[in-house]
Protein backbone atom coordinates (compact mmCIF):
# COMPACT_ATOMS: atom_id res chain seq x y z
CA UNK A 1 0.00 0.00 0.00
CA UNK A 2 1.16 3.51 -0.75
CA UNK A 3 1.54 5.71 2.29
CA UNK A 4 -0.65 8.76 2.61
CA UNK A 5 1.29 11.76 1.32
CA UNK A 6 -0.65 14.67 2.82
CA UNK A 7 -2.26 15.39 6.22
CA UNK A 8 -6.04 15.81 6.45
CA UNK A 9 -5.65 19.36 7.79
CA UNK A 10 -2.88 21.78 6.96
CA UNK A 11 -2.22 25.49 7.00
CA UNK A 12 -3.06 27.71 4.06
CA UNK A 13 -0.37 27.96 1.39
CA UNK A 14 1.06 24.45 1.81
CA UNK A 15 0.09 21.98 -0.88
CA UNK A 16 3.13 19.78 -1.63
CA UNK A 17 3.15 16.11 -0.71
CA UNK A 18 5.09 15.12 2.39
CA UNK A 19 8.06 12.79 1.97
CA UNK A 20 9.36 9.83 3.94
CA UNK A 21 12.68 10.36 5.68
CA UNK A 22 14.72 8.56 8.29
CA UNK A 23 14.97 10.41 11.61
CA UNK A 24 18.75 10.05 11.31
CA UNK A 25 18.67 11.99 8.03
CA UNK A 26 17.28 15.13 9.69
CA UNK A 27 18.70 14.85 13.22
CA UNK A 28 21.63 13.47 15.17
CA UNK A 29 20.77 10.89 17.81
CA UNK A 30 23.00 11.36 20.86
CA UNK A 31 23.34 9.13 23.91
CA UNK A 32 24.66 10.11 27.34
CA UNK A 33 26.97 9.04 30.10
CA UNK A 34 27.65 9.21 33.83
CA UNK A 35 30.88 10.22 35.57
CA UNK A 36 32.01 7.97 38.40
CA UNK A 37 29.81 8.68 41.41
CA UNK A 38 32.69 7.82 43.74
CA UNK A 39 34.80 10.76 42.53
CA UNK A 40 33.54 13.87 44.29
CA UNK A 41 35.36 16.33 42.00
CA UNK A 42 33.17 15.17 39.10
CA UNK A 43 30.00 16.43 40.78
CA UNK A 44 28.28 19.64 41.94
CA UNK A 45 29.61 21.66 39.04
CA UNK A 46 27.82 23.95 36.57
CA UNK A 47 27.01 21.59 33.67
CA UNK A 48 23.39 20.42 33.55
CA UNK A 49 23.16 16.62 33.62
CA UNK A 50 19.72 15.01 33.35
CA UNK A 51 18.42 11.59 34.33
CA UNK A 52 15.14 10.07 33.03
CA UNK A 53 13.47 10.55 36.43
CA UNK A 54 13.57 14.33 35.88
CA UNK A 55 11.50 14.19 32.69
CA UNK A 56 7.90 14.76 33.77
CA UNK A 57 5.26 17.25 32.64
CA UNK A 58 7.60 20.16 31.92
CA UNK A 59 8.11 20.87 28.23
CA UNK A 60 11.22 23.05 28.54
CA UNK A 61 14.16 22.20 30.81
CA UNK A 62 16.69 24.76 32.00
CA UNK A 63 18.24 23.36 35.19
CA UNK A 64 18.90 19.76 36.23
CA UNK A 65 18.70 18.41 39.77
CA UNK A 66 22.33 17.29 39.65
CA UNK A 67 25.17 18.97 37.81
CA UNK A 68 28.62 17.78 36.84
CA UNK A 69 31.96 19.57 36.64
CA UNK A 70 34.17 20.10 33.60
CA UNK A 71 36.39 17.34 34.99
CA UNK A 72 33.41 15.01 35.30
CA UNK A 73 32.34 15.80 31.75
CA UNK A 74 35.80 14.91 30.42
CA UNK A 75 35.68 11.55 32.19
CA UNK A 76 32.39 10.22 30.83
CA UNK A 77 30.68 9.61 27.50
CA UNK A 78 28.09 12.39 27.93
CA UNK A 79 27.91 14.99 25.16
CA UNK A 80 26.92 18.66 25.41
CA UNK A 81 23.53 19.01 23.73
CA UNK A 82 22.51 22.36 22.19
CA UNK A 83 19.40 24.40 22.95
CA UNK A 84 16.44 22.91 21.08
CA UNK A 85 17.50 19.30 21.60
CA UNK A 86 14.56 17.00 22.27
CA UNK A 87 15.48 14.68 25.12
CA UNK A 88 14.10 11.16 24.61
CA UNK A 89 14.29 8.55 27.36
CA UNK A 90 15.45 5.24 25.94
CA UNK A 91 15.01 2.89 28.92
CA UNK A 92 13.04 2.44 32.16
CA UNK A 93 10.06 4.19 30.70
CA UNK A 94 10.81 4.67 27.00
CA UNK A 95 9.52 7.80 25.31
CA UNK A 96 9.40 10.61 27.86
CA UNK A 97 10.38 13.84 26.13
CA UNK A 98 11.36 17.44 26.86
CA UNK A 99 13.09 20.30 25.05
CA UNK A 100 16.34 21.86 26.27
CA UNK A 101 16.27 25.62 26.78
CA UNK A 102 19.92 25.57 27.95
CA UNK A 103 22.94 23.54 26.86
CA UNK A 104 23.03 20.32 28.87
CA UNK A 105 24.01 16.69 28.84
CA UNK A 106 22.34 13.49 30.03
CA UNK A 107 23.08 10.12 31.51
CA UNK A 108 22.95 6.95 29.40
CA UNK A 109 19.17 6.63 29.77
CA UNK A 110 18.57 8.85 26.72
CA UNK A 111 18.80 8.81 22.96
CA UNK A 112 18.29 12.51 22.41
CA UNK A 113 17.27 14.12 19.12
CA UNK A 114 19.44 17.03 17.95
CA UNK A 115 17.66 18.56 14.91
CA UNK A 116 19.78 19.48 11.88
CA UNK A 117 19.42 23.15 11.07
CA UNK A 118 16.81 23.83 8.36
CA UNK A 119 15.84 20.15 8.27
CA UNK A 120 13.89 19.50 11.47
CA UNK A 121 12.00 21.86 13.78
CA UNK A 122 12.33 21.08 17.50
CA UNK A 123 8.69 21.62 18.43
CA UNK A 124 7.48 19.81 15.31
CA UNK A 125 9.28 16.62 16.35
CA UNK A 126 8.43 17.15 20.04
CA UNK A 127 4.75 17.29 19.07
CA UNK A 128 5.18 13.78 17.68
CA UNK A 129 6.25 12.43 21.07
CA UNK A 130 3.46 9.85 21.04
CA UNK A 131 4.66 8.51 17.70
CA UNK A 132 8.28 8.44 18.91
CA UNK A 133 7.24 6.61 22.08
CA UNK A 134 5.26 3.94 20.20
CA UNK A 135 8.17 3.35 17.85
CA UNK A 136 10.70 3.13 20.70
CA UNK A 137 8.55 0.69 22.65
CA UNK A 138 8.06 -1.47 19.57
CA UNK A 139 11.68 -1.77 18.45
CA UNK A 140 13.00 -1.84 22.02
CA UNK A 141 10.75 -4.70 23.10
CA UNK A 142 11.83 -8.31 23.25
CA UNK A 143 14.98 -8.11 25.36
CA UNK A 144 15.27 -8.73 29.10
CA UNK A 145 16.12 -5.08 29.69
CA UNK A 146 13.90 -3.03 27.40
CA UNK A 147 15.93 -0.31 25.71
CA UNK A 148 16.01 1.38 22.34
CA UNK A 149 19.38 2.20 20.77
CA UNK A 150 20.50 5.33 18.97
CA UNK A 151 20.85 3.33 15.75
CA UNK A 152 17.27 2.11 16.05
CA UNK A 153 16.00 5.64 16.65
CA UNK A 154 17.96 6.98 13.68
CA UNK A 155 16.35 4.29 11.51
CA UNK A 156 12.80 5.47 12.33
CA UNK A 157 10.73 6.33 9.26
CA UNK A 158 8.92 9.68 9.37
CA UNK A 159 6.68 11.50 6.94
CA UNK A 160 7.85 15.13 6.81
CA UNK A 161 6.90 18.30 4.93
CA UNK A 162 9.40 19.11 2.20
CA UNK A 163 9.99 22.57 3.67
CA UNK A 164 11.14 23.50 7.17
CA UNK A 165 8.65 26.39 7.04
CA UNK A 166 5.64 24.07 7.22
CA UNK A 167 7.26 22.20 10.10
CA UNK A 168 7.79 25.49 11.94
CA UNK A 169 4.19 26.60 11.41
CA UNK A 170 2.89 23.27 12.72
CA UNK A 171 5.34 23.36 15.61
CA UNK A 172 4.26 26.90 16.55
CA UNK A 173 0.61 25.87 16.52
CA UNK A 174 1.18 22.99 18.93
CA UNK A 175 3.46 25.16 21.07
CA UNK A 176 0.60 27.65 21.55
CA UNK A 177 -1.85 24.82 22.25
CA UNK A 178 0.48 23.30 24.85
CA UNK A 179 0.93 26.75 26.42
CA UNK A 180 -2.84 27.15 26.85
CA UNK A 181 -3.18 23.63 28.28
CA UNK A 182 -0.37 24.31 30.76
CA UNK A 183 -1.84 27.71 31.69
CA UNK A 184 -5.27 26.31 32.54
CA UNK A 185 -3.76 23.25 34.24
CA UNK A 186 -1.72 25.51 36.52
CA UNK A 187 -4.77 27.62 37.33
CA UNK A 188 -6.70 24.44 38.07
CA UNK A 189 -3.92 23.08 40.32
CA UNK A 190 -3.62 26.42 42.13
CA UNK A 191 -7.36 26.60 42.81
CA UNK A 192 -7.43 22.99 44.03
CA UNK A 193 -4.66 23.87 46.50
CA UNK A 194 -6.49 27.03 47.57
CA UNK A 195 -9.62 24.98 48.20
CA UNK A 196 -7.71 22.36 50.19
CA UNK A 197 -6.13 25.05 52.34
CA UNK A 198 -9.39 26.93 52.92
CA UNK A 199 -11.25 23.74 53.83
CA UNK A 200 -8.68 23.22 56.56
CA UNK A 201 -8.85 26.82 57.80
CA UNK A 202 -12.53 27.71 57.46
CA UNK A 203 -13.75 24.85 59.67
CA UNK A 204 -12.72 24.56 63.35
CA UNK A 205 -9.82 22.22 64.10
CA UNK A 206 -8.08 20.73 67.13
CA UNK A 207 -10.94 21.10 69.59
CA UNK A 208 -11.52 24.79 68.86
CA UNK A 209 -14.97 26.34 68.53
CA UNK A 210 -14.11 28.81 65.77
CA UNK A 211 -12.21 28.43 62.48
CA UNK A 212 -8.83 30.01 61.79
CA UNK A 213 -10.27 32.07 58.92
CA UNK A 214 -13.79 33.45 58.77
CA UNK A 215 -15.71 36.21 57.01
CA UNK A 216 -15.99 39.68 58.52
CA UNK A 217 -18.89 40.19 60.90
CA UNK A 218 -18.97 36.67 62.32
CA UNK A 219 -17.63 36.30 65.85
CA UNK A 220 -19.84 33.76 67.66
CA UNK A 221 -18.54 30.33 68.64
CA UNK A 222 -19.74 27.44 66.52
CA UNK A 223 -22.07 25.06 68.40
CA UNK A 224 -21.52 21.33 68.70
CA UNK A 225 -24.40 19.11 67.62
CA UNK A 226 -24.93 15.43 66.85
CA UNK A 227 -25.62 14.74 63.20
CA UNK A 228 -28.79 12.86 64.09
CA UNK A 229 -30.10 15.94 65.93
CA UNK A 230 -29.68 18.12 62.86
CA UNK A 231 -30.39 16.11 59.72
CA UNK A 232 -32.75 13.49 58.34
CA UNK A 233 -31.14 10.98 56.03
CA UNK A 234 -31.83 7.73 54.21
CA UNK A 235 -30.11 5.31 51.87
CA UNK A 236 -31.01 4.76 48.26
CA UNK A 237 -32.20 1.41 46.95
CA UNK A 238 -31.72 -0.84 43.95
CA UNK A 239 -34.53 -3.03 42.62
CA UNK A 240 -34.06 -6.72 43.33
CA UNK A 241 -32.95 -9.11 41.94
CA UNK A 242 -29.86 -7.07 41.11
CA UNK A 243 -28.97 -6.82 37.44
CA UNK A 244 -32.31 -7.73 35.89
CA UNK A 245 -32.41 -6.26 32.39
CA UNK A 246 -35.92 -4.83 32.86
CA UNK A 247 -34.58 -2.44 35.50
CA UNK A 248 -32.56 -0.42 32.97
CA UNK A 249 -33.36 2.23 30.34
CA UNK A 250 -36.47 2.09 28.15
CA UNK A 251 -39.21 4.67 27.78
CA UNK A 252 -39.55 6.93 30.79
CA UNK A 253 -36.13 5.94 32.18
CA UNK A 254 -34.67 8.33 34.76
CA UNK A 255 -31.11 9.09 35.99
CA UNK A 256 -29.87 6.57 38.56
CA UNK A 257 -27.00 7.71 40.81
CA UNK A 258 -24.37 5.18 41.86
CA UNK A 259 -21.01 5.62 43.59
CA UNK A 260 -19.20 6.16 40.26
CA UNK A 261 -21.40 9.19 39.52
CA UNK A 262 -20.38 11.04 42.69
CA UNK A 263 -17.08 12.77 41.94
CA UNK A 264 -14.90 15.23 43.83
CA UNK A 265 -16.37 18.13 41.87
CA UNK A 266 -19.22 18.36 44.44
CA UNK A 267 -21.92 19.23 41.91
CA UNK A 268 -23.58 16.26 40.24
CA UNK A 269 -24.20 18.00 36.93
CA UNK A 270 -23.42 15.44 34.24
CA UNK A 271 -25.77 12.69 33.22
CA UNK A 272 -25.52 9.48 35.23
CA UNK A 273 -23.83 6.44 33.70
CA UNK A 274 -26.92 4.34 34.38
CA UNK A 275 -30.65 4.91 33.84
CA UNK A 276 -33.43 3.18 35.75
CA UNK A 277 -36.55 2.04 33.90
CA UNK A 278 -40.06 3.26 34.62
CA UNK A 279 -40.92 -0.26 35.77
CA UNK A 280 -38.12 -0.29 38.36
CA UNK A 281 -38.54 3.26 39.69
CA UNK A 282 -41.17 2.36 42.34
CA UNK A 283 -38.63 -0.06 43.85
CA UNK A 284 -35.88 2.54 44.15
CA UNK A 285 -35.54 5.80 46.13
CA UNK A 286 -36.03 9.22 44.59
CA UNK A 287 -34.00 12.26 45.63
CA UNK A 288 -35.13 15.78 44.85
CA UNK A 289 -32.92 18.38 43.17
CA UNK A 290 -30.43 19.94 45.66
CA UNK A 291 -30.20 16.80 47.79
CA UNK A 292 -26.78 16.14 49.35
CA UNK A 293 -25.47 12.68 48.45
CA UNK A 294 -22.66 10.82 50.25
CA UNK A 295 -21.04 7.60 49.02
CA UNK A 296 -21.05 4.70 51.50
CA UNK A 297 -19.07 2.10 49.55
CA UNK A 298 -15.90 2.10 47.47
CA UNK A 299 -14.54 5.63 47.86
CA UNK A 300 -16.48 6.35 51.06
CA UNK A 301 -17.26 9.99 51.81
CA UNK A 302 -17.42 11.51 48.35
CA UNK A 303 -20.09 14.19 48.37
CA UNK A 304 -22.24 15.77 45.67
CA UNK A 305 -25.33 17.95 45.36
CA UNK A 306 -27.91 16.80 42.83
CA UNK A 307 -28.62 19.26 40.05
CA UNK A 308 -31.76 17.38 39.01
CA UNK A 309 -34.23 14.91 40.48
CA UNK A 310 -32.79 11.41 40.41
CA UNK A 311 -33.15 7.88 41.72
CA UNK A 312 -30.36 6.72 44.02
CA UNK A 313 -28.59 3.40 44.60
CA UNK A 314 -28.30 1.80 48.06
CA UNK A 315 -24.56 2.57 48.14
CA UNK A 316 -25.38 6.27 48.47
CA UNK A 317 -26.76 8.24 51.43
CA UNK A 318 -29.29 11.04 50.87
CA UNK A 319 -29.65 14.23 52.94
CA UNK A 320 -32.66 16.28 51.87
CA UNK A 321 -34.44 17.40 55.06
CA UNK A 322 -33.10 18.99 58.23
CA UNK A 323 -34.40 19.43 61.78
CA UNK A 324 -32.98 22.93 62.04
CA UNK A 325 -32.08 25.73 59.63
CA UNK A 326 -29.22 24.47 57.47
CA UNK A 327 -27.65 25.87 54.30
CA UNK A 328 -27.50 23.01 51.82
CA UNK A 329 -24.16 24.02 50.32
CA UNK A 330 -22.56 24.37 53.72
CA UNK A 331 -23.93 20.97 54.72
CA UNK A 332 -22.28 19.32 51.74
CA UNK A 333 -18.88 20.74 52.65
CA UNK A 334 -19.10 20.04 56.37
CA UNK A 335 -20.14 16.45 55.72
CA UNK A 336 -17.18 16.08 53.37
CA UNK A 337 -14.87 17.44 56.07
CA UNK A 338 -16.37 15.11 58.66
CA UNK A 339 -15.69 12.05 56.55
CA UNK A 340 -12.11 13.23 55.99
CA UNK A 341 -11.72 13.61 59.75
CA UNK A 342 -13.18 10.14 60.40
CA UNK A 343 -10.87 8.63 57.77
CA UNK A 344 -7.87 10.06 59.62
CA UNK A 345 -9.01 8.30 62.79
CA UNK A 346 -9.64 4.97 61.05
CA UNK A 347 -6.97 2.20 61.03
CA UNK A 348 -4.89 2.63 57.90
CA UNK A 349 -6.53 5.97 57.19
CA UNK A 350 -9.47 4.32 55.41
CA UNK A 351 -13.09 4.08 56.53
CA UNK A 352 -14.31 0.51 55.95
CA UNK A 353 -17.98 1.14 56.66
CA UNK A 354 -20.29 3.59 58.42
CA UNK A 355 -23.43 2.33 60.13
CA UNK A 356 -26.58 4.43 60.45
CA UNK A 357 -26.14 4.49 64.22
CA UNK A 358 -22.50 5.62 64.02
CA UNK A 359 -23.41 8.32 61.52
CA UNK A 360 -26.13 9.65 63.81
CA UNK A 361 -23.54 10.12 66.58
CA UNK A 362 -21.10 12.14 64.47
CA UNK A 363 -20.17 15.36 66.31
CA UNK A 364 -20.47 18.48 64.18
CA UNK A 365 -19.64 22.12 64.86
CA UNK A 366 -22.15 24.45 63.23
CA UNK A 367 -22.22 28.26 62.90
CA UNK A 368 -25.40 30.29 62.52
CA UNK A 369 -27.25 30.15 59.20
CA UNK A 370 -25.80 33.40 57.78
CA UNK A 371 -22.25 32.19 58.27
CA UNK A 372 -23.18 28.80 56.85
CA UNK A 373 -24.53 30.51 53.75
CA UNK A 374 -21.42 32.68 53.34
CA UNK A 375 -19.10 29.66 53.59
CA UNK A 376 -21.24 27.55 51.25
CA UNK A 377 -21.38 30.32 48.65
CA UNK A 378 -17.62 30.86 48.81
CA UNK A 379 -16.84 27.20 48.14
CA UNK A 380 -19.49 26.99 45.44
CA UNK A 381 -17.75 29.83 43.60
CA UNK A 382 -14.37 28.16 44.10
CA UNK A 383 -15.71 24.87 42.76
CA UNK A 384 -17.18 26.67 39.76
CA UNK A 385 -13.75 28.09 38.88
CA UNK A 386 -12.07 24.71 39.43
CA UNK A 387 -14.58 23.00 37.14
CA UNK A 388 -14.22 25.77 34.55
CA UNK A 389 -10.46 25.32 34.25
CA UNK A 390 -10.69 21.52 34.37
CA UNK A 391 -13.12 21.51 31.47
CA UNK A 392 -11.00 24.01 29.57
CA UNK A 393 -8.00 21.68 29.94
CA UNK A 394 -10.08 18.70 28.79
CA UNK A 395 -11.41 20.64 25.78
CA UNK A 396 -7.93 21.78 24.74
CA UNK A 397 -6.54 18.26 25.19
CA UNK A 398 -9.28 16.90 22.95
CA UNK A 399 -8.49 19.57 20.33
CA UNK A 400 -4.81 18.62 20.51
CA UNK A 401 -5.59 14.91 20.20
CA UNK A 402 -7.71 15.54 17.12
CA UNK A 403 -5.09 17.81 15.54
CA UNK A 404 -2.31 15.29 16.18
CA UNK A 405 -4.35 12.75 14.22
CA UNK A 406 -5.14 15.10 11.33
CA UNK A 407 -2.11 17.39 10.98
CA UNK A 408 0.54 14.69 10.57
CA UNK A 409 0.91 11.92 8.04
Amino acid sequence: MNKKQKPSIRFKGFTEDWEERKLGDVAEIVGGGTPSTSVSKYWDGTINWYSPAEISELIYLSSSQRKITEEGYKHCSAKILPVGTVLFTSRAGIGKTAILSRQSCTNQGFQSIVPHKDKLDSYFIFSRSGELKRYGETVGAGSTFVEVSGKQMADMDLMLPKTIVEQQVIGSYFKQLDYLITLHQRKYDKLVNVKKSMLEKMFPRNGKNVPEIRFAGFTEDWKQRKLGEVACYRRGSFPQPYGKSDWYDGDGAMPFVQVADVTDEMNLVDNTKQKISKQAQPMSVYAEKNSVLVTLQGSIGRVAITQYGTFVDRTVLIFEKYKTTIDNLFWAYIIKQKFIEEARKAPGGTIKTITKEALSEFDLLLPNYDEQHAIGSYFKHLDHLITLHKRKVEKLQNIKKSCLEKMFV
